[in-house]
């Protein structure tokens, strides 16, 4: 059965003129958009789908990928196809492009029967210059029946790295497109994506069908991944509250971002933490309702220094040019999807902050997203027993979670996966109703269960694959050289750099004296590097820090590890405290770990040396463990960022935020502020809770600057909500008065 049931497109002469010189393309640009000038690669870009090639491009995100088709549409005659993944990023651009008084619509679940009708009508009849389609539209035979009559000139693949399944975001309904693409002939193929490597791109050319006859092989442009205004950064953190303490200094200073967490339940927990301490962030996830995510989007674009907490769900095709940080709570899985991510910081230009919070720990949600996404065959199997059995009477329509239920799957992503593999293979078919998000599941007639062999067999490779871009990301956390020097050579810059002047390795080598260890944190390296000599290489981090910490376990007396004379050498660190120092040494270069699931650890060379103390020896202390030094060297990772940011010479002064308001205080003043301190931490003591979940130090400051005199005072005061103010009102009140 074909999926795609189109009509050969009837072709359109390429014009004489088609490959626009220089001035002409600069004169289209003006009129359309109101730019002087492009970008890098996208007149280049142009002037090749112009004169009749396919093209793949390859910019980074807000580098103006799609000018290219837009302005490239309306210097060609007919309608251009624009495939898009999200409603919400066909809305947006569409929306931008009616402004300019652009001729543009968009089709999708979200239209009622009238609207799609009028809107088909006007595909029929040639009324848009763009209309912006999922992959998915073209098993709808009303649209097809109205493509039939149309003339297309181009067809714009956005986030082609979609079609790819080596690619960070594979998209079954993408895959599909390659059969589109043979039955218009005529037309030509823009496939544009922000996070594509050289084995991604070659993947799309091949399912695209790019250079196979009668169409030549397109040309490739790849242009403008460095993004030196964009300040990378990875802090190890020993636990969520050190993680916490960090955003919340990373939001004080750059007031507007976004806060990236892997799961829903994480982005629930970091945004209900950031509403406790007066924050009032946003929440974006793709559980959320279609209104409460476009009510997100809208506050996200419209407010002034927003904050917004979402899972990777959100973003794409989300232009706010003056977003100044992008905080990773949890580590993403793959290089791409982190430099997409990042990406969105720093648009206009000016510097961003741009921070992965990294714990270990963090790993295993990505593993479990890995295992989601290359099913076992078994899991499959039995998602396809579960429909065969469900669907033997006729369509039945299902959530994921009850299609779960019905196969005895745990993990709901890999039924998800499952049925995207069964429809790849012809077993079933499914529609989803506008503004549902379950599907209608219908067994396909007469199909035959074998056709999934060669997807079993392509799973291994997959997996492999998938889990090797997870260890690329991991080992950008450790890689002890240039952050950018590492992506621009991932993505194939062969040229990149090896130095920069926006990255926490670069500008560490370059502002760090090399003598600052204190004593004390000497001492305690020098034990953790024992105790790694002496384990051999054959356990991992939790093991060392149950050896360090001297644990009563049976395992570590069998294995006699509680003979070693490191045994017990930190019994007052925490496990957290002790694995953050750990991967700071294995960033250093100090520890090596392997990159299986076991990630067993072992001593190196200059880990030797610097155990004996023979080398000169500079590290950043990891936020949470003890013995915090005072030196430059050993508090860099824990400083406000604000302080540690050195920043470009085109850098904004209003970037650098001060974080110590006591210093422009009186002495008067000065007194009131260490009563409200010695209070709060008090408090936080008895209740077992940090200090900035009793009252934040912006909190305090501003009750010492306003000085209220009364409860109905205090609601002038940010981050002294309801609740605290009944709590703490009285209280703060009170210290609040001047000393008899």
């Amino acid at each position: 059965m074909n999926p795609f049931p189109l009509a050969a497109s009837p072709t359109i002469p390429i014009p004489e003129n088609a490959a626009c010189n220089a001035a002409a393309l600069h004169a289209a640009l003006q009129q359309h958009f109101g730019h002087a000038e492009f970008r890098e690669g996208q007149a280049a870009a142009i002037q090749a789908v112009l004169s009749g090639s396919d093209v793949v491009l390859v910019m980074p995100t807000g580098s103006g990928k799609s000018l290219c088709y837009q302005l490239a549409a309306l210097m060609l005659p007919g309608t251009t196809l624009v495939i898009s993944p999200l409603i919400a990023l066909m809305k947006d651009q569409v929306d931008a492009l009616e402004r300019r008084g652009i001729a543009a619509t968009f089709l999708n679940s979200s239209l009622d029967g009238g609207e799609m009708a009028s809107r088909l009508a006007g595909v029929r009849t040639g009324r848009y210059k763009l209309v912006y389609i999922a992959p998915e539209r073209f098993r709808n035979q009303r649209f097809v029946d109205a493509l039939a009559e149309a003339q297309v000139g181009l067809l714009a693949v956005d986030e082609a790295h979609c079609i790819s399944q080596w690619g960070h975001d594979f998209r079954p309904d993408y895959l599909a497109l390659g059969q589109v693409v043979t039955r218009m002939t005529g037309v030509r193929i823009l496939a544009v994506t922000a996070t594509a490597t050289p084995e991604v791109r070659e993947d799309i050319v091949k399912q695209l069908g790019l250079g196979t006859s009668p169409r030549q092989p397109p040309m490739i442009h790849v242009h403008g991944f460095e993004r030196p205004n964009l300040y990378l950064s990875v802090t190890r953190t020993a636990k969520h509250t050190h993680k916490f303490t960090q955003l919340m200094r990373v939001i004080a200073a750059y007031h507007t971002g976004i806060v990236y967490c892997s799961t829903r339940k994480m982005v629930e927990r970091v945004h209900g933490q950031l509403k406790e301490e007066g924050v009032s962030p946003l929440l974006y996830h793709g559980a959320l309702s279609d209104d409460d995510r476009t009510r997100a989007q809208d506050q996200f674009l419209s407010t002034t220094s927003p904050v917004i907490v979402a899972t990777n769900a959100f973003g794409m095709g989300v232009d706010r040019r003056d977003l100044r940080f992008v905080v990773h709570w949890d580590i993403p899985g793959s290089v791409e999807a982190y430099y997409q991510e990042v990406g969105r910081a720093g648009r206009d230009g000016k510097p961003a902050w741009c921070e992965l919070l990294f714990n270990y720990v963090d790993l295993r949600t990505q593993q479990f997203f890995l295992d989601g996404a290359n099913p076992e065959p078994r899991d499959v199997l039995a998602v396809w027993e579960a429909v065969r059995r469900t669907c033997a009477k006729g369509p039945v329509r299902q959530a994921g979670d009850e299609w779960a239920a019905a196969a005895g799957v745990k993990n709901e992503m890999v039924v998800r996966t499952a049925l995207a593999m069964l429809e790849r293979a012809g077993l079933i078919s499914r529609q989803v109703e506008p503004g549902q998000r379950a599907y209608t599941t219908h067994l396909v007639a007469g199909a035959d269960p074998a056709a999934l062999r060669p997807q079993f067999a392509n799973l291994t490779a997959k997996r492999e694959r998938d889990q090797r871009k997870l260890d690329t990301m991991l080992r950008f956390v450790d890689h002890n050289g240039c952050r950018h020097g590492y992506i621009l050579s991932y993505f194939g810059e062969r040229d990149a750099q090896v130095r920069c002047q926006s990255c926490d390795r670069c500008m560490r080598r370059t502002l760090t004296p090399r003598h600052d260890l204190t004593e004390a944190q000497w001492i305690a390296i020098q034990k953790v590097l024992s105790c790694v000599a002496r384990m051999e290489g054959r356990y991992g981090g939790n093991c060392l820090a149950q050896v360090l910490r001297g644990e009563d376990d049976p395992v570590l007396r069998e294995r006699e590890l509680d003979k070693l004379s490191t045994f017990g050498l930190m019994r007052d660190w925490t496990t957290q405290a002790l694995r953050a120092l750990l991967d700071a040494l294995i960033a250093e270069g100090c520890v090596a770990a392997t990159k299986d699931a076991y990630r067993t650890v072992s001593i190196t060379p200059l880990g030797v040396q610097v155990a004996r103390r023979k080398i000169s020896f500079v590290m950043s202390w990891p936020t949470g463990c003890p013995q915090a030094a005072s030196s430059r060297a050993a508090v860099f990772a824990t400083r406000p960022v604000a302080e540690n940011y050195v920043k470009p010479q085109n850098a904004v002064p209003e970037l650098r935020q001060s974080l110590s308001p006591e210093a422009k205080m009186d002495d008067e003043s000065k007194d009131r502020l260490t009563r409200l301190q010695q209070w709060r931490n008090e408090e936080a003591r008895k209740q077992g809770k940090p200090a900035y979940c009793i009252l934040h130090n912006r909190t305090l400051a501003a009750l010492v600057e306003k000085d209220p005199q009364s409860i109905a005072d205090l609601e002038n005061i940010h981050g002294l909500g309801p609740v605290l103010r009944a709590r703490y009102g009285e209280i703060v009140l009170a210290l609040l008065k001047p000393a008899e």
